[in-house]
């Protein structure tokens, strides 16, 4: 018998006051197993984390932040981990800048075909940073797009079912404050008036999107597996991300 979806709203977000998207991704179906809670956050930056929202963090109890951002995006906005004792892995994943995507007015799609194809390596140096500690956090500036596809392929990889993967991904439009999104979209507009696809990069995480991308993956490599495979990771590796992330049911 095929167990019911497991929901991932079950289990309530972690409260960290000052941290965006911040989420475990416990409870995912993936077959006849789950996602472990407790093993796999995601989020955007720690920059903003007040006194409660750093003793937060704290109680997660994090061996691993693995920051996806560039350098630049670090220098202006360091993470607050006063009191956080954890090991910090830096993996800049855009082989260009964040601004460049907007200039170029690239669409998500394209932006994330661009991701996986120019940035495998930085993909298969997150996902040996998750198999060398947990819990782990993986955060980017919002945790849409690079936390969202390095993710997505983790997850895939691992045996996720791939509607909860997808769905994973659509959860952050909805958990992005909209005073932030008409804050940035008012910056970005004044800056690059006529780009079609500026609110999408700023704001949005389309399933269809999510879903074409790993369909895309599965028709160029086989598999998200196949594809960090063809990247360099090991078959035993593989094998240790399903024990560390799947809870059979």
């Amino acid at each position: 018998m095929t167990p019911p979806p497991a929901d991932p709203a079950a289990v309530p977000d972690p409260v960290v006051a000052g941290a965006v998207n911040l989420r475990d991704v416990g409870g995912l179906p993936a077959g006849t197993a789950v996602t472990r809670h407790g093993v796999l956050f995601r989020s955007g930056n720690l920059a903003r984390l007040d006194a409660s929202g750093t003793r937060a963090l704290a109680e997660l109890r994090l061996r691993r932040i693995i920051d996806l951002r560039a350098d630049d995006e670090v220098v202006r906005e360091p993470s607050r981990l006063d009191g956080v004792d954890v090991v910090t892995q830096r993996v800049p994943l855009f082989l260009g800048s964040v601004e460049s995507f907007f200039r170029d007015d690239l669409s998500l799609d394209d932006m994330y075909r661009q991701l996986v194809d120019d940035s495998s390596a930085g993909v298969v140096e997150v996902v040996r940073g998750i198999l060398a500690d947990q819990p782990v956090l993986v955060h980017c500036t919002v945790g849409k797009d690079r936390t969202g596809v390095t993710v997505a392929l983790t997850l895939a990889a691992a045996g996720v079912d791939a509607d909860a993967v997808v769905a994973d991904y659509a959860r952050t439009e909805g958990l992005l404050p909209e005073y932030r999104n008409r804050r940035v979209v008012e910056m970005l507009r004044a800056m690059h008036p006529e780009a079609v696809h500026l609110e999408d990069l700023a704001t949005r995480s389309p399933a269809p999107v999510m879903r074409a991308l790993l369909e895309d993956v599965t028709g160029r490599y086989g598999s998200a597996a196949d594809y960090l495979r063809a990247h360099g990771l090991a078959d035993d590796e593989l094998t240790e991300l399903r024990r560390v992330l799947l809870r059979r049911l």
